[in-house]
């Protein structure tokens, strides 16, 4: 094995070590690609894992490059070979989509609160570790605009999270909306939505289809689309112009949403800073008006 495969080889055993999906270290990794490795690398996000899963030959013609190409970027993402790439995808894909009939739900051995505790802590150190610092602060950025109108949805346990992000981001700044109702409702929202304004999505296995249509329409209007999701990324993170990935595996049927807490309780805590005068403005105004003067 030459420097350079060794090299790719501790990196993603590195990755491995950090509880990096391999979705998320391609878009992390973006940056380290050649123009046409970046071309593969977007095909393959565009159709995460699917496209990788054929020949390199017919994923380098998908992608408009060669089959070298392809292999030169699964080379840099860690892997020795593109039958070894596949076996990770398929991990993915396997991940993606258990229920909670297959992630199964025996007790855990020995103290059931310390051993969910620890996952927990493994989630939100793995979501620190490989939220991109660059999306993250993009983000920031966009939801501290106040001139922008910023609504909030999420799926069917992620949306009480949209709405404990709504009622704080609707103290530091106007024009906060937390779409709530059936997903019928939803599409009357899209009447006046356009290219000023910003939408939090969250989305985590299994992934709402109700999301990813709404989403897509919105992208098609012109709207920026945040997204906070899985490691191994939710459908919409192909519209989305920002994404968050949180860690949520947990020693239970259902995922945990440490991770998911994590990334809204520091993008509100940014808003915060990012706002400085303003939003103490508005908070000592609320107070003002809690205490009736």
């Amino acid at each position: 094995m030459g420097s350079s495969e060794t090299d790719a080889s501790k990196k993603r055993a590195g990755n491995a070590g950090n509880g990096a999906s391999l979705a998320e270290q391609i878009r992390r990794d973006l940056g380290r690609l050649t123009p046409n490795e970046r071309r593969a690398a977007h095909r393959l996000l565009a159709d995460f894992p699917m496209a990788g899963l054929d020949t390199a030959a017919r994923f380098g013609e998908a992608a408009g490059v060669s089959a070298p190409t392809v292999l030169r970027m699964i080379a840099k993402l860690g892997f020795a070979s593109y039958g070894a790439f596949q076996d990770g995808l398929k991990q993915e894909l396997a991940a993606q989509r258990e229920t909670p009939l297959t992630k199964g739900g025996a007790r855990p051995k020995g103290d059931a609160l310390d051993a969910f505790a620890l996952a927990a802590i493994a989630n939100l150190r793995a979501t620190a570790e490989n939220v991109s610092r660059e999306e993250f602060d993009a983000a920031v950025r966009l939801i501290a605009d106040k001139r922008r109108p910023l609504h909030l949805l999420g799926g069917r346990f992620t949306d009480p999270i949209a709405a404990y992000m709504a009622a704080h981001l609707r103290v530091l700044r106007p024009h906060v909306q937390h779409i709530e109702g059936q997903p019928t409702a939803w599409f009357d929202r899209l009447l006046d939505i356009g290219k000023a304004d910003v939408i939090v999505l969250f989305d985590i296995r299994r992934y709402s289809d109700d999301l990813i249509a709404f989403a897509e329409r919105a992208a098609r209007q012109g709207a920026r689309i945040i997204l906070i999701t899985d490691q191994w990324l939710s459908p919409i993170s192909k519209v989305a112009r920002h994404v968050l990935p949180a860690h949520v595996p947990a020693p239970s049927v259902w995922d945990s949403s440490a991770g998911l807490l994590l990334i809204v309780e520091a993008l509100t805590a940014a808003v915060v800073a990012a706002q400085g005068d303003v939003a103490r403005d508005r908070l000592e105004a609320l107070e003002r008006l809690r205490r009736g003067d």
